[in-house]
């Protein structure tokens, strides 16, 4: 008799447990529209890369290690890319609006790009608020399978990828701006 009462208490930590694990995908599904629309949901999380990569102004080695704890929009992009030079300044509206302890917008230009040229870069485009982290070897693009520039991949707090876009996209749209304040407010 007493493992019927407890029934249901087991039951309520199954179905708790399986909450927390559900994956940001079925919340995040219907509020992909337009470009974001090509945003792969991944269904569970897929485990965290090991990446190192250059920081911008001391030639140091940063990892996502650094990030842990907020959902990154990881962008790896190059100063030759004209999608790039389309979406960069818009992700950083995002970095401007959400940016903080909840959320980073991380930029690695990977392969040849100099430190001069992404200044330029970004200079011509007015962007300030970003970092201009670089793989000049493109091993971090390799470890996170670029096939092409751009593409942005959203860490969860964890490290762990959780969505991933090839090519550009308005993420200065509603879209994508309801995409990140629901992933920053679940972590509330």
């Amino acid at each position: 008799m007493r493992l019927f009462r407890l029934i249901p208490l087991y039951m309520a930590l199954a179905l708790g447990a399986n909450a927390a694990l559900a994956t940001d995908a079925e919340t995040l599904a219907p509020l992909r529209d337009g470009t974001l629309k090509r945003l792969i949901l991944h269904k569970e999380p897929k485990p965290a890369k090991t990446i190192e990569f250059l920081i911008e102004d001391d030639g140091g080695v940063g990892t996502l290690d650094d990030y842990a704890g907020k959902y990154v929009l990881v962008n790896f992009w190059a100063t030759w890319c004209a999608p790039c030079r389309k979406e960069m300044p818009q992700i950083a509206e995002l970095q401007e609006e959400f940016g903080g302890d909840k959320f980073q917008v991380l930029t690695i230009a990977t392969g040849r790009n100099t430190p001069a040229g992404i200044e330029k870069f970004f200079n011509d485009n007015g962007i300030a608020n970003l970092p201009r982290h670089q793989d000049p070897t493109s091993s971090a693009a390799r470890e996170f399978g670029v096939i092409a520039l751009p593409i942005t991949v959203i860490l969860n707090p964890e490290g762990q990828e959780i969505a991933r876009l090839i090519g550009d996209a308005e993420w200065n749209s509603d879209s994508a701006k309801s995409i990140i304040s629901t992933l920053v407010g679940a972590e509330s």
